[in-house]
Parts: C-alpha cells; structure tokens; sequence
C-alpha cells in the first residue's frame, strides 16, 4: 500500500488503495504550522486562548483577532489557514441566527458543533473543493434555565424556549473541537496548532474529568499552557489572547467575553513566574547532576 499520496491527492473525492484522503490530511498539515489554540472547560465556564505570532513588527498589537464571538454565548478560535478560519466564524455565526430565527432561543453547543461540523465535512466529498485547512475549537455556556423566548411572535409561551421547564436546571459548559475531516468531539481540554503536543501533555495533568477547575484558575493555567507550547519557537514574538464564558452567575453573565486586560496581564505574570520556575530547576537538577560526576 502507498504512504505518499502520489497519484491520488490530485481530488478531493479520491480515496488511495489503503483508504486515505490526502487532501483531508494535507490539510491537517496546515494546520500544524499555525499558532497554538487551546481551550479549558471549567466547573464554572470556558476559557480560549490562542498563541498569536507576530509575523511582522508593522502589524499593530491587539489587531487581526483569533478569537472571535459566535453568538452572545458562543466563541471560536482556530489554527491554521486564517481566511479559512475566517469563513468558517462566518458560517457559524449564520448556524447560530438561523438557529434562534426557527427557534426562538440560544443554539446549543452541541447542535452548533454537529452543524459546523457537517459543513466542513462536505468540503471532503467533492472533486471541485478543498478541505477547510483550519481546525476551530468552539466553546460556550449552555443556559441552565428556561428563559424568555427570543423575538416572541404572536401568543407563544413566554417561557420554556427549547423544551424546557421553568424550574429545572440544563445547560452548563460546553467545549468542541471540530478538525478538517468534519470530525468533532466534546472535551474538557482541547489543544490544536504546532505545539498541540505540549500543550494536551500539560492539559492532562489539570485532571480537569475531576470538574474541580476555577475559571480564574483555568486563565492562569490556559496562559502558562499557552507559554510552554511557545517554547519550541521561542525566537520568534507572540501576541496572547484570550476569552471566556461563564455561568450566568459568574463574571460574564453566561457571555462570550474577551478577557479584562488587567486580568490577562496578571495571567501573563504568572505564567512567565511559571516557566522561570521550571528554569530554575532545570538548572539546579542540571547542577546536581555534574556534581555527582
């Protein structure tokens, strides 16, 4: 069986002897050279945050956004080919309008990832398209109770958007990661980009199955993880940004909100406190170690 794509990576809708897609994973590719995207879900909210290369000292700080908001409860970030990235925020933001146009309510997390999903994948299937060349994480925070039904016509219920009852509690934190093949899956850490590596190595120690994560605590950890993943490519600058969404009773008001600067600056500090620790005892471990030879 082949291992290169020679002869059956020239359309999208080719399959090689062995069953691969290679435009699929050629995509993949593209993805890998991209900044580092990683998203945390808290037991109060979700945090996204993205490693954003400076490619050019002309570029202005805090312009050309990753992160970008879906609806009031919804966020994206992506790795990978930007104006892909770009167009898929777009066709997220139409799912989740039409969404609310039908319904009457918030699309659900885990509808707004089917949908998304089912898009991209349609770009495996034909010889006259390519695969999206990002891989997005979707994040957002599920309304726990029933709620005003949005733009109300007629006499409707005013409550119980969704199916639900008044009193009873739904929703909570919701985390996606959606890859160019149309394959999503729900996480409680999801890492993409060139040091997605490290960055899953560190999300696995935060036992975060355990649902015992502040959301203030997964922004300092998110900008740690974030600054360990830039370790590979420590010669070039880096713009961090992040957002969050928590519960309705927390700091966002089950909103999709880019992080305050004063507290994104105080995750920085700790993270760069973090990674000169973790110097500090390559260095003395180093040192022990010359001693005993």
């Amino acid at each position: 069986m082949t291992s290169i794509g020679t002869g059956y990576d020239l359309t999208n809708s080719t399959f090689s002897p062995d069953g691969r897609n290679f435009q699929v994973e050629y995509a993949s590719k593209a993805v890998e050279n991209g900044g580092t995207a990683i998203g945390i879900r808290c037991k109060d909210g979700v945090v996204l945050a993205v490693e954003k290369i400076v490619t050019s000292k002309l570029l202005k700080p805090g312009a050309n956004k990753r992160i970008a908001a879906v609806d009031r409860n919804f966020g994206m970030i992506y790795s990978g080919l930007v104006p892909d990235g770009r167009h898929l925020v777009s066709r997220a933001r139409d799912e989740a309008s039409s969404w609310r146009t039908s319904y009457k309510s918030p699309i659900p997390s885990s509808s707004l990832a089917f949908r998304i999903g089912s898009y991209v994948q349609a770009y495996t299937l034909y010889s006259s398209v390519r695969p999206f060349g990002v891989t997005a994480i979707l994040a957002g925070w599920d309304s726990e109770s029933a709620s005003p039904v949005d733009g109300q016509v007629g006499s409707g219920p005013k409550e119980g958007g969704g199916g639900r009852t008044k009193g009873n509690k739904y929703g909570g934190p919701g985390l996606y990661m959606i890859e160019p093949s149309g394959l999503y899956w729900g996480y409680y850490g999801a890492a993409t980009g060139k040091g997605r590596q490290t960055a899953k190595a560190e999300l696995e120690k935060l036992d975060l199955s355990s649902g015992n994560l502040s959301l203030e605590q997964g922004v300092k950890e998110a900008a740690r993880i974030i600054y360990v993943a830039h370790e590979d490519s420590k010669d070039k600058e880096f713009e961090l940004e992040m957002s969050w969404v928590s519960s309705l009773d927390g700091p966002t008001k089950g909103r999709h909100q880019e992080i305050p600067k004063d507290i994104l600056e105080e995750a920085e500090k700790f993270a760069k406190r973090a990674m000169e620790g973790d110097d500090d005892e390559d260095t003395a471990t180093g040192g022990g170690e010359n001693m005993e030879l």
